[in-house]
């Protein structure tokens, strides 16, 4: 499979699992009628619950989640690859994974994937988020098959440590993945560029599907689903926060093309950082 239809969905999910696994299904179905042979969500398909007490009313663990049954249902069904781009899913310890799903087009399970990094942050709208409060963080970067293309998985928060996809491309990765329920604020500010960015230093395609709009929790999401070449340009973007399907052809000969034209993930050289002495004070120097 290096010539292929894939699929970005643009959500916005409310508080209730049932009713984002119903318009997560339209859409899946949508995009498969389209010719898309991956398709892939948002971060948190099965719902944005910003309240604690609430989100663990509502979560279930792996093998009873609607979302991830819905997905592997789908996926045979229609004879498709479905990446959940993530979901709340209870652990045993009491915490919750922020976790993707790859499904196979026979509707097994190839991988999973828990969201590594952290968003913790304090922004200048008042906006304040600690999810290390609710959930644990994950500790391996994961990279699967699908047929001969080779796809890494990240979730939103990710695309701001270049690392964790420079290792991915190392591995031979044609695909990166971030789905994602970026804030409008930091969205309108870095979501092009480093999505962009992300695609050029590792030549590879960027598939990102996205929440959008008001939510029912009260968040707002910058939407901008997009699909990016392996050159940085854009080749499908939903440029509104509606939701919506991105769809675009990908050939995963582009990321070879791309990587033998600037060939710096072979060019990378070891190094190390040298201890920075400060500068004598002018009256240091004249003793």
């Amino acid at each position: 499979m290096n010539v292929f239809k894939v699929a970005a969905l643009q959500m916005r999910s409310g508080t209730d699992p049932d009713a984002n696994a119903r318009a997560f299904e339209t859409m899946v179905r949508e995009a498969a009628g389209l010719g898309a042979r991956y398709v892939q969500s948002p971060e948190m398909t099965g719902g944005l619950v910003r309240d604690r007490e609430t989100l663990r009313s509502i979560l279930k663990n792996q093998s009873e989640d609607i979302i991830a049954e819905t997905a592997s249902k789908l996926a045979a069904e229609l004879g498709i690859f479905i990446h959940v781009g993530s979901t709340a899913i209870a652990l045993d310890d009491g915490k919750v994974a922020n976790r993707a799903f790859l499904f196979a087009s026979d509707g097994t399970l190839v991988t999973t994937y828990d969201k590594i990094h952290m968003f913790d942050v304090d922004l200048d709208n008042g906006e304040s988020w600690r999810e290390s409060a609710t959930y644990q963080p994950g500790q391996r970067a994961v990279v699967a098959m699908l047929d001969e293309a080779r796809i890494g998985l990240g979730v939103c928060y990710d695309l701001r440590f270049p690392q964790l996809f420079r290792v991915q491309a190392l591995a031979g990765a044609h695909i990166l993945t971030v789905p994602a329920a970026f804030t409008r604020q930091t969205g309108e500010a870095h979501w092009h560029v480093l999505l962009r960015a992300r695609a050029i230093e590792n030549g590879a395609f960027v598939i990102a599907a996205a929440q959008g709009g008001r939510h029912e929790d009260g968040r707002e999401t910058y939407g901008h689903s997009m699909i990016i070449d392996p050159w940085g340009r854009i080749v499908a973007e939903a440029d509104h926060d509606e939701p919506s399907i991105v769809i675009a052809e990908i050939d995963t000969e582009a990321s070879a093309a791309a990587r033998r034209k600037v060939p710096n993930l072979k060019n990378a050289r070891e190094f190390v950082l040298d201890e920075i002495v400060p500068l004598a004070s002018p009256r240091s120097a004249a003793l």
